[in-house]
């Protein structure tokens, strides 16, 4: 089945979404056809306060998606980097591209792939380093296992949804999380110990009315692990709600503890920890805005503030994905029409964010953006370009400088430095 009779089955992908709203298509974000459990081989102006934090005995300690501001003398030779892509898009690559980076330049040198894997559009490696987990974004998903030692596919499990877009694995490693944005569905999968996925052990479908044009029903777009672990929060750009869980660590069930909505029509894709674990930053993608979120560790409960600018101006954007320097000094946002980067400070403890630029990202339509481990060094993967661009990030003004030319990569919609 093409993925346009999956898109008329199955009401708006993701390409489908973006479609109507900019007037053309986005060409990959799609959810294609597969069977479940398939083999391996299948195809400045100051920011409106957040709202105060309720007051904890405890502090987050636990490491955030961003990574430190200054290069470790422990990492200067080439570093790995995984690129997610379609590969059943037209000029889409055959698997995930291996490459490597040199930690001082941020210059890409050209690996390979890991065939293998279907439409691995978001990647997430385990804690210890010796696992590579992708979804295969298709209307029937999956998820699959790669040991990266000698590049084994370990196999494939159903996500139990449709188009799965976002996966993270627990701190603790024994449990991977994954969002399904086709289904609006959230699940639970245990990590043997030799980094396979087990049988999924829980399935959470959201179930709230869609509350604003575009947004046809339920669609799950992220699923994370708050920096003290104890909760998982599920971002659903169909429902305008953060879903907050515990996670029930030798089940792998999932209760829900709390919920927060943003105003109808925002669309929430995205949300970051700052690294105090007490404010997190939501990028919404359908009303082009970003929100500074308290987070009461204790409860779950995640409370949003007033939205505020993404300084791209009057044009068509939508905001794709936040990160935060661990220092919690800056967060940088990816900006797909704009096809930018927006630079804020983060003021009062996290509780503030103040936009100071944006730049130009070169490229088009950047989907996702990392951090390098050692937080010198940022990728944007350009969906529409092909390629991957890298950014130097300046110590002290957290100021971004282009690192040489882009990397061509096919469809990149993913990159994941190590």
């Amino acid at each position: 089945m093409t993925s346009e009779a999956a898109d008329a089955r199955h009401g708006p992908s993701r390409r489908g979404v973006l479609g109507l709203l900019a007037g053309a298509a986005v060409p990959a974000a799609l959810a294609g056809c597969a069977g479940s459990d398939a083999p391996a081989g299948a195809a400045s102006s100051p920011a409106p306060n957040a709202p105060t934090a309720p007051s904890t005995g405890t502090e987050a300690g636990a490491a955030t998606e961003s990574a430190s501001a200054s290069p470790s003398p422990a990492r200067t030779g080439p570093r790995p980097l995984y690129i997610g892509t379609y590969t059943s898009a037209e000029g889409g690559g055959t698997g995930i591209g291996v490459a490597t980076y040199d930690v001082r330049s941020g210059r890409i040198t050209g690996g390979g792939t890991i065939t293998g894997v279907a439409d691995p559009s978001y990647l997430a490696a385990h804690p210890d380093g010796r696992t590579l987990y992708a979804v295969n974004e298709r209307t029937r998903g999956g998820l699959t296992a790669v040991r990266l030692s000698d590049r084994k596919v370990l196999g494939t499990r159903s996500s139990g949804g449709e188009a799965p877009c976002h996966l993270s694995v627990h701190p603790g490693g024994r449990w991977l999380l994954n969002a399904d944005y086709g289904s609006g569905s959230v699940a639970v999968h245990p990590v043997e110990d030799s980094g396979a996925l087990g049988e999924r052990t829980d399935l959470v479908v959201h179930r709230s009315p869609a509350p604003g044009p575009g947004q046809d029903g339920p669609h799950a777009h992220q699923i994370i692990t708050s920096p003290d672990g104890g909760h998982v929060l599920a971002v659903d750009l169909g429902t305008d709600t953060v879903y907050t869980y515990r996670l029930d660590e030798s089940r792998g069930t999932l209760t829900e503890v709390s919920r927060a909505g943003t105003r109808p029509g925002a669309g929430p894709r995205h949300l970051t920890f700052h690294p105090g674990g007490r404010y997190a930053y939501l990028a919404n993608e359908l009303d082009n805005t970003v929100v500074v979120c308290a987070y009461d560790p204790g409860s779950g409960r995640l409370t949003p503030g007033d939205p505020q600018s993404t300084g791209t101006g009057a044009g068509t954007n939508y905001p794709a994905q936040l990160v935060v320097t661990p220092d919690g000094s800056y967060a940088y946002l990816a900006n797909r029409g704009h096809d930018s980067l927006t630079r804020y400070a983060v003021e009062a403890d996290g509780a503030r964010l103040r936009l100071l630029d944006t730049v130009p990202v070169g490229g088009d339509f950047p989907r996702q953006i990392a951090l390098s481990p050692d937080g010198g060094l940022l990728f944007a993967a350009l969906q529409r370009s092909s390629a991957v661009s890298v950014f130097r990030v300046e110590a002290g003004s957290g100021e971004l400088r282009r690192a040489g030319g882009a990397f061509a990569s096919p469809v990149a919609v993913c990159a994941l430095p190590l």
